[in-house]
């Protein structure tokens, strides 16, 4: 059983470096265009099921790899980002420097006041990828954050290091996790869809 991790197409916030987390903001022409190449692999990969977090940037990514490989879309919310709270809509230099620098040195413990607690987040994600995990050859298209997380809950990388060791989920790409008696195995990172 495979599940097939997808970050979303590029927003304009993506390019700013804006915190999107729950805030619903459209894809821009290249993720439009990131989102046709996720279609066009899924139309090939032999899918059973395409799922996708309910945000608006994720759906948009994710429907058209549904419609090639023949499958209905369906959405999930424990796929969501998380919730930055007083970061959403912010680059990191419109932020008070101290709570940077808290956030930087441990996300998990100081997470963004007013956002969502990220072991409350793994838990969410980790046991809808489970689920899905049962289901055959799964499609998940979600976000750069929750994706990092739920990876180090399922292969048992300290949450508090999220950041340093998965910086990024990148666009345009695709992540294969394999799951199987022993629990879920990385099989590729971060691999361009051709």
């Amino acid at each position: 059983m495979t599940i097939f991790l997808a970050r979303h197409g590029r927003t304009e916030w993506s390019v700013q470096k804006r915190y999107a987390g729950v805030s619903d903001i459209p894809l821009d022409a290249v993720g439009q265009g990131q989102a046709r190449l996720l279609a066009s692999w899924a139309r090939g990969a032999k899918l059973d099921g395409v799922v996708s977090s309910p945000l608006l940037r994720a759906r948009d990514t994710a429907t058209g790899a549904a419609r090639a490989a023949e499958l209905p879309l369906r959405t999930d919310p424990r796929l969501r980002e998380l919730d930055f709270g007083v970061a959403e809509g912010l680059r990191r230099t419109e932020m008070d420097p101290d709570v940077v620098r808290r956030f930087e040195a441990d996300p998990v413990a100081d997470f963004l006041p007013g956002g969502e607690d990220p072991v409350k987040a793994v838990e969410r994600v980790t046991e809808c990828l489970r689920e899905l995990g049962s289901g055959g050859r799964i499609l998940v298209v979600a976000h750069n954050t929750i994706l990092r997380l739920a990876l180090c809950g399922l292969l048992g990388i300290p949450l508090a290091d999220y950041r340093r060791r998965l910086p990024v989920v990148e666009h345009g790409a695709v992540t294969e996790l394999v799951f199987g008696p022993g629990g879920p195995a990385l099989r590729r990172f971060n691999s361009p869809i051709q």
